[in-house]
């Protein structure tokens, strides 16, 4: 197996280096002090097309391959994991239309999501299903030539920034799991409303909300693929997002090795950098390690998606061991510094607070576990 990177994939990684340095690092502090919303960074992420990296050309996109798509993804995450984790989602509820949607559907909505025009969300969480996404309540009735949703959706990235949205509703509850089915929803939508925002413990920048559906209609057009496919839209829209969790983990974990290593080399402490002392190289040594070791497992699971191979348990391990080494040295790079890492507007005070998450959405390190669990005892 080859992980050597091409020459496209090693420029493109140091272009979203350059963007980042030149549009995302300058702003981190204000953007996550003041829970702000950064549009600019999306209006340049749209001009430049990075919106639109693992789609087709003729949609707009600029017809990456997935691991590419995870390398720069990765890359961004160094920088700003909140700001990767608005485009992951933007990208992943465009991928729900690019893999299950008709012609109609990518001309009208995957476009202006892949030119960065709108941008997009996936809901499906609700309060009182997470994990268990068969727990669902909102309901979506045909009438005529339109579907009437009603529910609450909770905890939905890109809630309030996002124009269009990929809904998960039942269709028909007496069948069950075969009884969900996907829509797609324009914010403009009559009944469509953003409700409670969430202030969190990290990510702040990224936007969190309910969504409202209240008697919310919509074209019968906007129906996904067909009624009842939509619980396994979910699930094999869920695994690309693990990977897309990896590798924004992987990207905060070596942003915190990046900055351990940088201040172990210039704190003096009893006449010596305390980079000299094994107890931090060691530190630095176990970072490196468990670092490699999930890229490995992270870019594993793009290239099998790459090349159409199944990928769910690989996804489910990739996320697993990248959001939990990444949690731990977070925790080490504060460690690290001392006192200072404890401090607001040191960076890796912000990784160890947005890295927590990791381990719980797109799935927590539990349902995780199931899921390997599950393939290997079948």
């Amino acid at each position: 197996m080859n992980f050597k990177l091409s020459e496209e994939q090693e420029l493109l990684i140091a272009n979203m280096r350059e963007f980042c340095a030149q549009y995302v690092d300058p702003i981190t502090i204000e953007i996550d002090e003041n829970c702000r919303f950064p549009s600019e960074v999306f209006s340049k992420l749209g001009e430049m097309g990075w919106m639109g990296m693992p789609f087709p050309t003729e949609y707009g996109g600029a017809g990456l391959d997935y691991v590419t798509y995870i390398l720069v993804m990765e890359e961004l995450a160094r920088s700003s994991a909140s700001i990767c984790l608005d485009l992951g989602c933007h990208i992943l509820a465009s991928l729900v239309i690019n893999n299950y949607g008709n012609e109609e559907q990518k001309q009208k909505y995957l476009v202006p999501l892949t030119q960065g025009h709108r941008m997009g969300a996936f809901a499906i969480t609700e309060a009182g299903a997470g994990t268990d996404v068969h727990a669902l309540a909102t309901t979506a009735v045909l009438d005529g030539d339109s579907y009437i949703l009603n529910g609450v959706k909770t905890f939905i990235s890109n809630g309030p920034t996002a124009d269009t949205f990929i809904i998960f509703a039942y269709t028909d509850k007496t069948k069950g799991s075969k009884g969900m089915s996907a829509f797609i929803v324009p914010k403009e939508s009559p009944g469509f409303s953003v409700g409670s925002h969430f202030r969190k413990m990290g990510l702040c920048s990224s936007q969190t909300s309910e969504l409202i559906l209240k008697n919310c209609q919509i074209p019968k057009t906007n129906l996904l693929g067909k009624e009842g496919n939509g619980l396994q839209m979910a699930l094999e829209s869920l695994d690309h997002g693990r990977i897309g969790i990896a590798a924004q983990a992987l990207g905060i974990a070596q942003a915190a090795r990046d900055e351990s290593i940088r201040y172990a080399k210039q704190r003096i402490q009893f006449g010596k950098p305390i980079a000299k002392n094994q107890a931090i190289q060691w530190m630095i040594a176990d970072m490196e390690t468990d670092i490699t070791a999930a890229k490995f497992l992270t870019y594993h699971a793009a290239s099998l998606k790459d090349q159409g191979r199944p990928f769910s348990q690989e996804a489910a391990m990739a996320k697993l061991f990248a959001s939990r080494i990444a949690n731990k040295h977070a925790a080490k790079a504060v460690q690290i510094h001392g006192g200072y890492g404890y401090i607001k507007g040191v960076k890796v005070e912000r990784l160890m607070r947005d890295v927590r998450v990791t381990e719980i959405y797109e799935g927590t390190s539990e349902a995780m576990r199931m899921i390997i669990a599950g393939a290997m005892l079948r």
